[in-house]
């Protein structure tokens, strides 16, 4: 048994008292001009600093991107295992690393609002929240460091810190910061990546207290009031409130603007005698809090309107007006988002326009791409999430087909239906097709991706159908179908009945498509039979060689000479749709594809031929359909013969496609009632 004692001890090993030293650093002004004069990157600005700590998790190319589109790994949340990852969305996550960048580097973007905008559920929260997080842990690292300072108290005194952690060389007067600036930035030529050091902004209104006082005790000696100063390091914190704020629209008769910039400490004005007194103000506004970092206005439009005048002051001139203070500078990104209904209003409100002529706005829109769907419900619907429930292939796939659907807006080509552009955007093929089709059908539809379902709507119906269907040991597609259509009656974001039919339509679609998946499947399983595939490969090549070379094939039992099969051969080859007209270029590229292997000494194998492959295990799956006798599933009399052959299948379909024993039960019995309809049809 392991003692508590022990497990302590392994923690307080794991503690590292020097990186607490070094996240904890004080020093003297002297010693910070050092740091910076070595490190001059310590002095960035909060766009700059955003901008250095998404570029250093590293990126990566994106496959199939004609455009040389690129991934950000920040996004990706590695420090979390992928918790709050983002998944698709690589072109507004570009643009909105293109703003960090233009504001980074000055070009007029770090005087805007940064709007996410987009629908309910589209990760507009989760990119903000990853960006604080960030932050954050960043402003831990040595890459990340950032200073501010304090004034030492008499003695015995506490030091009385900054309360908006700024920058320590706001302390050097504005008629020498030229000087100094030439000395701290001597070794940088102007090349490179070195940072050059800027001086912006002066001191918050109680550091320029404390500076007066002191000039005054000191009868000017600048050099003595910066010795009257501790230099520490700053580490972000949203939930210690240092450098990051948080900002939510409240009841109209609540809310109040020293929310955002400060209110008079009542209780100090007895103390020091005046409301104008700095020593009698909190400076605790989110403003004041998110100075040097990052602030998020959650649903910003929904602020009213005398919050909209600190807001514009912020973001185009730098500043804060604190009630009975001067205009302060501020150093922080102000990122807001909302949804369209918000953004209407905004677009349609003529008292607005100095907000929207200071907002970047970026779109966030759903996912559009299938398998980044997909990646969103694995993430919480899993092996290790959900416990003694199986889910059944296909079964989030489906869903998460239906969701995309929901979101894509009906291609004007009329040869395409909704279902083949789904798997265009999710990197498959079809004939006609090239990567500019492809861009040109995203570009067409201007608003996809920004209307559809949510994927919290999807999730909340696969955790209902997990809690209904609990004796089920495998949840399957036709579980969450039911639960997703059901749903639509009470879904109160769908503005009409004509949008909940055309829902429910796509559910119909859904259903054909993964009929034809698992159809595709149980037949694999039942033609996987490598020996029987072997041989009719075997045969098939014999008689396309013959064919191709105007040769007789000899018959194996016979021992005769006979003309190619031709049979044999088009059962085969209409399989995959090879049309009769077709069948000698098919037949020689199969003979030219099996002589280039030869010469590189290589040996044919059909799972190498994806084409030639499929249209065998189709062959085979004829052959032995009816011995296998599926649809005696349906009647449930099952001689014992059938049964061998049926678990042998089962088998594979556990083996090879992830089913267990329930869902290989299931999808049989579906498929097999799908045949037996065809063979009554038939008849």
């Amino acid at each position: 048994m392991v003692h508590s004692d022990s497990i302590l001890d392994r923690i307080s090993q794991r503690q590292n008292p020097e990186v607490y030293r070094q996240e904890h650093w004080q020093g003297s002004f002297q010693e910070y001009l050092d740091i910076v004069r070595e490190k001059p990157y310590v002095t960035r600005t909060g766009w700059q600093r955003l901008y250095d700590l998404v570029l250093s998790y590293g990126t990566y190319p994106v496959e199939g991107s004609k455009e040389g589109r690129i991934r950000y790994k920040f996004f990706d949340d590695p420090e979390n295992d992928g918790r709050d990852a983002i998944f698709g969305l690589t072109k507004p996550l570009m643009e909105l690393v293109n703003v960090f960048q233009s504001a980074a580097k000055k070009y007029g973007s770090e005087r805007r609002v940064l709007l996410l905008h987009g629908p309910v559920g589209s990760s507009k929260s989760t990119i903000a929240r990853l960006l604080k997080r960030g932050v954050e842990r960043y402003s831990e690292t040595d890459e990340g460091a950032l200073y501010s300072f304090g004034w030492k108290g008499e003695e015995g005194e506490d030091i009385t810190w900054c309360p908006m952690r700024e920058e320590p060389l706001h302390l050097i007067p504005n008629s020498d910061r030229g000087e100094l600036l030439e000395y701290l930035n001597a070794e940088n030529d102007g090349e490179g990546d070195r940072h050059t050091v800027e001086i912006n902004g002066d001191l918050c209104p109680l550091c320029r207290f404390m500076f007066n006082q002191r000039l005054e005790k000191y009868d000017g000696d600048w050099t003595r009031v910066v010795k009257d100063t501790t230099i520490r390091r700053v580490i972000l914190s949203e939930q210690d409130r240092i450098g990051i704020g948080t900002f939510q629209p409240k009841d109209e008769k609540n809310q109040d603007s020293t929310e955002l910039t400060g209110d008079i400490n009542y209780r100090k004005i007895a103390e020091f005698g005046s409301e104008s007194d700095p020593r009698a103000f909190n400076f605790d506004g989110e403003f004041n809090v998110a100075n040097r970092g990052l602030i998020e206005f959650i649903e910003v439009l929904k602020l009213d309107v005398a919050f909209l005048y600190d807001l514009l002051g912020a973001s185009q001139e730098h500043k804060i007006k604190p009630k009975k203070f001067a205009q302060t500078d501020i150093d922080t990104v102000i990122i807001g988002h909302t949804n369209e209904p918000e953004y209407r209003k905004l677009q349609s409100n003529e008292f607005m326009e100095a907000l929207r002529d200071r907002t970047v706005k970026i779109d966030i829109p759903y996912v559009t791409k299938l398998s980044e769907e997909i990646r969103i419900y694995e993430k919480d619907y899993n092996t290790k999430r959900v416990r003694g429930k199986h889910i059944a292939p296909h079964t989030l796939e489906i869903a998460a087909m239906w969701a995309v659907l929901s979101r894509l807006e009906e291609p004007k080509n009329a040869g395409l239906t909704l279902m083949q552009k789904l798997k265009l955007y999710n990197g498959k093929s079809l004939p006609g097709f090239t990567l500019d089709n492809i861009e040109h059908l995203r570009n067409e539809a201007k608003s996809e991706g920004l209307h559809g379902i949510s994927p919290r709507y999807v999730q909340d119906k696969v955790s209902n159908a997990l809690v209904a269907n609990g004796t089920a040991t495998s949840l399957n597609p036709f579980m969450i179908l039911n639960e997703l259509e059901s749903g639509l009656k009470h879904h109160s974001l769908i503005p009409n009945d004509e949008i909940r039919e055309n829902y429910r339509h796509l559910i119909a679609v859904v259903k054909e498509e993964y009929t034809d998946i698992v159809k595709n499947e149980v037949q694999r399983a039942i033609a996987a039979d490598e020996e029987s595939l072997g041989r009719l490969c075997s045969n098939y090549i014999d008689n396309v060689k013959a064919y191709t070379q105007k040769e007789t094939v000899k018959n194996k039992f016979t021992g005769q000479s006979e003309e190619p099969d031709e049979r044999l051969m088009r059962s085969i080859e209409e399989r995959i749709d090879i049309p009769d007209t077709r069948k000698d270029d098919f037949r020689r590229e199969i003979m030219n594809y099996i002589g280039a292997l030869s010469l590189d000494g290589k040996q044919f194998d059909y799972k190498t031929n994806e084409r030639l492959q499929k249209a065998l295990e189709l062959k085979l799956f004829e052959d032995q359909k009816d011995t296998i006798k599926l649809t005696s599933l349906v009647s449930n009399v099952v001689d014992a013969d059938t049964q061998v052959k049926i678990d042998i299948v089962k088998g594979r379909l556990i083996r090879d496609f992830g089913y267990n024993e329930e869902s290989a039960t299931d999808v049989l019995q579906y498929v097999a009632s799908i045949f037996a309809r065809g063979d009554a049809k038939s008849e």
